[in-house]
């Protein structure tokens, strides 16, 4: 079903004997969802894209700063001011025409997130908000949908793949969001440019493993990176049979804001 183009394209993924042309077709028949267009997001979209994943979505109400550009590698100079959303969907589709590039430019809460997760295959959490990462783990654990979680802060990242009523979500690792203003925010506690990168290309491998059905996912382990120490530590976790969304009498039902979406990082994603 491939064409000769696409074939030249994707020729380093089909000589993979775990990917060859079907896998190919895989990944174009897969749909992601990417959650902000930020530090993470920017290299999620950019690798999804040119790994050929033929529907991604991207969600985002914020335009492109000057001071996103250090990390942000996804946007140019001439971009400032304008959507991110829009920015990002010009370059992915810049680098592969072939993929389509849905882009949502509204803040994810609880009144659209489960419409907008509802048609695709694996979310990935971009975000750098308290507020919306335990918004979109319930709403991924409520509807079923596979997703990757991302966070970055200063020197240093974590990530971990969730699969619903499968393995440990996230608030089977943190069950409530923290006091406001107990952790400073990335505008106030700053990020070293090439962290964003680091997290957001394993979390965009994990993505392309879920729709390949390839290799160990990242499931029930919680992966950390220290860029100053150049150290990754994978701590083992277990699904909590207690975790209020996902244990096994669970008490959230349905999605709600739990907090001010302003109060960490403005939603704008790392």
């Amino acid at each position: 079903m491939l064409t000769d183009e696409q074939i030249e394209r994707y020729s380093r993924h089909i000589i993979l004997k775990e990917v060859g042309g079907k896998g190919q077709q895989k990944l174009f028949d897969g749909r992601v969802l990417i959650i902000g267009a930020g530090g993470l997001g920017a290299p999620i979209a950019l690798y999804l894209a040119a790994a050929g994943v033929g529907t991604i979505g991207i969600a985002d109400a914020d335009d492109v700063d000057l001071s996103n550009l250090q990390r942000q590698v996804i946007h140019f100079t001439p971009d400032v001011g304008k959507p991110k959303v829009e920015s990002a969907r010009e370059k992915m589709q810049a680098i592969n025409p072939d993929v389509k590039v849905i882009t949502y430019k509204e803040w994810i809460s609880a009144a659209n997130i489960s419409r907008i997760i509802a048609d695709y295959d694996f979310i990935i959490d971009g975000t750098d908000n308290f507020a919306a990462k335990f918004l979109i783990n319930d709403a991924c654990v409520l509807a079923g949908k596979p997703y990757s979680h991302g966070g970055i802060l200063q020197f240093d990242g974590q990530t971990i793949t969730v699969k619903p009523k499968e393995s440990a979500c996230y608030r089977c690792i943190f069950p409530e969001p923290p006091p406001k203003d107990a952790i400073p925010s990335c505008s106030q506690a700053g990020v070293i440019g090439v962290l964003p990168g680091i997290i957001g290309t394993l979390q965009a491998t994990e993505a392309i493993k879920y729709l390949l059905g390839i290799g160990d996912p990242l499931t029930n382990r919680l992966l950390t990176y220290s860029a100053l120490r150049m150290k990754f530590r994978e701590i083992p976790l277990k699904r909590n049979h207690s975790c209020p969304v996902c244990g096994d009498n669970p008490t959230i039902t349905e999605v709600v804001d739990e907090l001010d979406a302003l109060t960490v990082c403005d939603l704008k994603g790392p």
